[in-house]
C-alpha cells in the first residue's frame, strides 16, 4: 500500500497534478498545470529517500538541466527542485518540475510507424541533432551515460529532445583519478546501449558516442541490439550491416567508430562527429541521382517506373492506383523524412502522364489489353512543398482535380491545390500521428 499513500499524500498536496507514470526508475511522473502551461513533475519514490546516492543523482537532474538551455534539453528553472512534506507524513518528498515534451520517445516513434527503418538521410538529421545536444553537454563538463531510444523524445516540430539527465556526470579531476579505483564510480547500465567501459563503472564521455551509435543503429535496422539478427552471443560479434542495405559505406564507417569496444578508438569528440556528418551530407548532395527501372503491377497495368530513390529514399516503394479516381503511394520502408514524401510528389506527377491516360480509359486492364507505357529512365524533382512541421507518412493522389492529400506525424491531413502548389484545406483535430489515409 506504500505506492497508493505515496500518489495519495501528492494528489492531496498538489490537486492539480495528475500521475502520468509509475514506471520511471527511482521517481513517479505527474502531469501539472502553471498558469494552463502543461509541466511535467518528477517525485522521487519514499523508498529511495534514504538512499543519499540516489537523492543526490535526482537532485544532480535538476541541476544540470537548470544550467543547460536548448530546444533539445527539456527546460527547467532554477527554482525547478523543490522538497515538501504532506500533511501526515515525517518524511520529506523530493520533486523536479520541468517542461513537458509534447511528443513520444524514439521507442514509441517507432512503434508508431510500424517498426519500419529510418533512411539514411533521417539517420543524420537526427544524429547531427542529437550530438549538437551532446556538444552542448559535453562543452559544460558533463557527459549523460544512459542514452537509449526511451530517453530520446521528438517534439512536434520535429526537433529530437534527449532526456532523463539523471545519471548524468560532471567531468572534475576528481572523477577522472578514481577511473582507475575499483568500486569508486557508480555503474549504470541499459543492455545492447551501454559501452563496456561503462559496464565496469568507469564511463567516458566517449560512453555517450557508443550509446548513441547504438541507438541510431537501431533505427535504421528496427532491431534491438541484442536482437540474435543483429548480436552473435557465442561469437561475441555484432553486425548490423547486412540489414542495413540502406547505409552507406561512409555513415556505416562513423557508425562503427562510434561502438567501438574500446573508448580509445571511437571519435574523440563531438566536433569530430558533426564535421564527419557534415561532411557525409556534402558528399550524398553531390551525388547524381539515379533511378533504375523496375517493374511495378498498377491495378493490373504493368508499367515500368523508378525503384531505387538513392538519396530521396534509399528503400523500394510499391506504387498502387486504387479504383478508377484515386492512386495512393504507399511506402513502409520509405523514411519520415519531412518533404520525402512530396518530394516522391515529384516522381509520380513525372509519371502521371502515361498512368492517368491509362486510367481514364478504363477501370482496370484486362491482362490481354493493357496499355504501352514509355519506359522511364530518370526522374527529375520540380517541385518542393513545405508546410508540415513533422514527417509525412501517406499521400493520396486524386485523378482528374489534381489535388494532392498528406497526412502527417503533426497530426494534421493537408489537401493540396497542384495547379497552384498550395494549401487548399488543413484538416485538424487527430490528437496522434496519422500514419494512413482511408
Amino acid at each position: 500500500m506504500p505506492e497508493l499513500r505515496f500518489s495519495t499524500a501528492v494528489a492531496k498536496s498538489l490537486p492539480n497534478y495528475a500521475l502520468i507514470s509509475s514506471d520511471s526508475g527511482f521517481g513517479k511522473v505527474y502531469e501539472a498545470y502553471e498558469r494552463s502551461e502543461p509541466k511535467i513533475l518528477k517525485v522521487l519514490k519514499e523508498d529511495f529517500n534514504r538512499n543519499s546516492k540516489v537523492v543526490d543523482l535526482f537532485q544532480q537532474e535538476a541541476r544540470v538541466l537548470s544550467q543547460l538551455h536548448h530546444p533539445g534539453i527539456p527546460g527547467v528553472e532554477a527554482g525547478g527542485y523543490f522538497t515538501f512534506t504532506p500533511q501526515g507524513s515525517e518524511q520529506p518528498l523530493h520533486c523536479i518540475v520541468m517542461e513537458k515534451i509534447d511528443g513520444p520517445n524514439l521507442r514509441q516513434w517507432m512503434q508508431q510507424q510500424g517498426h519500419n527503418p529510418i533512411s539514411e538521410k533521417q539517420a543524420l538529421d537526427w544524429l547531427y541533432q542529437l550530438m549538437e545536444v551532446l556538444h552542448l553537454i559535453h562543452h559544460k563538463n558533463y557527459f549523460h551515460r544512459d542514452i537509449k531510444p526511451e530517453n530520446i523524445m521528438l517534439r512536434s516540430s520535429g526537433q529530437l529532445v534527449l532526456v532523463d539527465f539523471g545519471a548524468a556526470r560532471h567531468i572534475t579531476a576528481t572523477y577522472l583519478a578514481q577511473l582507475g579505483q575499483s568500486g569508486g564510480i557508480t555503474a549504470l547500465s541499459s543492455a545492447g546501449y551501454t559501452p563496456p567501459e561503462q559496464e565496469q563503472g568507469q564511463a567516458v564521455p566517449q560512453s555517450d558516442f557508443y550509446a548513441l551509435g547504438r541507438t541510431v543503429i537501431y533505427l535504421l535496422t528496427a532491431k534491438h541490439p541484442t536482437d540474435s539478427g543483429l548480436y552473435n552471443s557465442f561469437s561475441n560479434e555484432f553486425n548490423w550491416r547486412e540489414v542495413a542495405s540502406q547505409v552507406s559505406p561512409g555513415f556505416s564507417r562513423l557508425l562503427n567508430r562510434m561502438i567501438s569496444p574500446r573508448a580509445i578508438d571511437r571519435p574523440q569528440n563531438t566536433q569530430v562527429i558533426l564535421e564527419e556528418i557534415q561532411a557525409l551530407r556534402a558528399a550524398a548532395s553531390q551525388l547524381p541521382v539515379q533511378f533504375p527501372a523496375r517493374s511495378v503491377e498498377l491495378s493490373g497495368a504493368d508499367i515500368t517506373t523508378a525503384a531505387d530513390y538513392s538519396e530521396l529514399a534509399e528503400s523500394d516503394t510499391e506504387t498502387a492506383l486504387q479504383g478508377k479516381r484515386l492512386a495512393k503511394l504507399r511506402s513502409p520502408l520509405v523514411p519520415k523524412s519531412k518533404f520525402l514524401g512530396l518530394a516522391v510528389l515529384g516522381l509520380l506527377i513525372a509519371l502521371s502522364v502515361g498512368i492517368w491516360q491509362g486510367v481514364e480509359q478504363k477501370t482496370w486492364f484486362p491482362w490481354s489489353d493493357r496499355p504501352s507505357v514509355a519506359e522511364v529512365t530518370s526522374v527529375e524533382l520540380t517541385q518542393v512543398l513545405q508546410e508540415h512541421t513533422n514527417p509525412i507518412n501517406a499521400l493520396l493522389l486524386t485523378v482528374g482535380n489534381n489535388q494532392l492529400i498528406s497526412a502527417s506525424a503533426d497530426k494534421t491531413i493537408k489537401v493540396w491545390d497542384l495547379t497552384r502548389n498550395e494549401v487548399w484545406q488543413t484538416l485538424r483535430g487527430h490528437t496522434s500521428f496519422i500514419n494512413a489515409i482511408a
